[in-house]
């Protein structure tokens, strides 16, 4: 069989080791090349101007097949300097000349490409494959980071807007808002007010029920709170006490401050002006005193002698209160001033508000658990004698009755307990709700702020990413094709030292 048609095939990261077992490198062929490094550093700085060598000089190191090509050049622009005998007197020629006999003796060339072209496969060129990779993954996790901040960006501003609009506020200076709102409290609360005048017969079917299983007359002292209301409305704690309606009524002051309008609490006295004639009560002699002739006794106008009686007979008691101009109240409190808790109403202040919430809840509950016993097959006997021997409001009764009285009194109990209502309740009385609610709703206001801010910071990191491979994909380029180049320079080399015959190096760039 014919050697030459036999091809030469070589692994490239055992290349360096295939050259020096064979005898075409030294071992210590790194002593040397630091000498060619060097001189090659030193004839660069010398070198004419021209295209070719400045592409030559990007992208890799100058290697022997490198200065080949700058010979070459040389030749043309050192042209002037060649003698009779076909030498250059450049030395810019002889330097390079000088650095291409010195790669060629023990093949040096040879051992440096060798290791040069293993570097860019092994490390060079899957470094630059590694960042460009990571870069893409930091672009996709960019990508689904700069979502994930819209989405949370929108479900904040949603969640804001959605209190916002529960509570009937804009949220551009919340606090104020929120205290503008409580002038709607006393429309609102009329309004809870005369929903609980359709409780009437549900009232009425629980006293009967007691009635029935206690057999005790007039069960009429439950749920008071509700049947005031039912019969007066929403009136103030005042008329609710006393019976009587006031002729005004001075609710507490809100103590809330706002952002721009810090609380003032001043706690000074003031007694007015005072007079530079004060009087020095430390300086009073007693003495000095001049109470008038009273003889050591005190005259009260009333006569030592003569009978006690006479001087009582002489006062006329008869006396005709409207013609002297003097007005006399009637019994009571009528015309009073309904002031501090007083002056809220009902369903305003905090206690009687709860009281009368519970009771809504108490006739929630019987009228669930007589629902449940009138839908139930087991509670027939009981029916029957209610029906039998209950009253009227009884025995009228029926699941659908039942029912349209259970929903009048749950609409009744949620016009005082809704979300609204009770926002609004707790901002008129408890200052600490109100900064709290405040600073909860500006609290998703910032988180708005971090998301856009964090969404830009995403934005800018992938942008910076996508540039960064932009400048990258240029650089493997010029990298894989020059080691691409340097494998067929080497391939042929090898060749040319074995008649010729072809050269495969495996693992190498295709």
């Amino acid at each position: 069989m014919n050697e030459q048609l036999i091809s030469i095939d070589i692994n490239i990261s055992k290349l360096l080791d295939w050259l020096i077992s064979r005898r075409h490198c030294s071992k210590d062929w790194q002593k040397s090349i630091l000498e060619i490094r060097e001189k090659i550093n030193n004839a660069i700085q010398d070198m004419p101007v021209h295209d070719g060598i400045v592409k030559l000089l990007t992208g890799t190191h100058i290697n022997y097949f490198h200065c080949l090509k700058i010979i070459e050049i040389l030749k043309e622009t050192e042209a002037d300097s060649k003698n009779l005998f076909g030498r250059y007197g450049s030395q810019r020629m002889k330097d390079w000349q000088e650095i291409v006999r010195l790669y060629e003796r023990d093949s040096i060339y040879l051992a440096e490409a060798s290791q040069m072209l293993m570097r860019n496969i092994s490390y060079e060129i899957p470094s630059i494959k590694k960042q460009i990779a990571k870069l893409e993954a930091l672009k996709v996790e960019c990508n689904k980071k700069e979502l994930d901040y819209a989405k949370a960006e929108k479900s904040i501003h949603n969640v804001f807007s959605t209190q916002c609009k529960q509570l009937g506020i804009a949220g551009k200076n919340i606090k104020r808002e929120l205290v503008d709102l409580l002038s709607e409290l006393p429309k609102i609360y009329d309004t809870a007010a005369d929903s609980a005048k359709s409780l009437k017969p549900a009232i009425e079917l629980y006293e009967a029920f007691l009635e029935f299983t206690t057999s005790v007359e007039n069960q009429q002292t439950h749920f008071p709170l509700l049947r005031y209301i039912i019969e007066h409305g929403n009136t103030t704690i005042y008329e609710w006490t006393y019976g009587e309606v006031p002729i005004t009524i001075e609710e507490p002051p809100l103590n809330i401050s706002f952002d721009d309008e810090p609380l003032q609490t001043d706690n000074t006295i003031d007694f007015g002006e005072i007079s530079n004639d004060t009087i020095d009560f430390n300086n009073i002699d007693a003495s000095t005193i001049d109470f008038g002739d009273v003889d050591g006794e005190i005259d009260w106008g009333i006569s030592s002698g003569g009978d006690n009686n006479q001087v009582i007979d002489e006062i006329d008691f008869n006396i005709n209160l409207e013609e002297s101009g003097i007005v006399v109240e009637d019994a009571g409190i009528q015309g009073g001033v309904a002031a501090g808790n007083e002056a809220y109403t009902v369903l305003d202040n905090p206690t009687t508000r709860g009281r009368y919430i519970d009771e809504l809840m108490e006739l929630e509950a019987f009228l669930k658990m007589r629902l449940y016993e009138l839908s139930i097959t087991n509670s027939m006997d009981a029916l029957s004698q209610l029906q039998a021997t209950g009253s009227a409001t009884l025995q009228l009764q029926t699941t659908e009755s039942v029912t349209d009285l259970l929903l009048s009194v749950q609409g009744a109990l949620a016009s005082v307990t809704n979300n609204r209502i009770q926002h609004l309740h707790s901002v008129k009385h408890s200052p600490k709700y109100v900064d709290y609610l405040a600073y909860s709703l500006k609290q998703k206001l910032t988180a708005v702020e971090k998301t856009k801010a964090s969404q830009q910071a995403i934005k800018a990191r992938r942008e910076e990413a996508s540039q960064q491979i932009l400048n990258l994909q240029p650089v493997l380029s010029l990298v894989i094709d020059k080691t691409k180049e340097l494998q067929k320079q080497v391939e042929d080399d090898i060749s040319k030292r074995y008649k010729n015959r072809e050269v495969n190096l495996l693992g190498g760039v295709f």
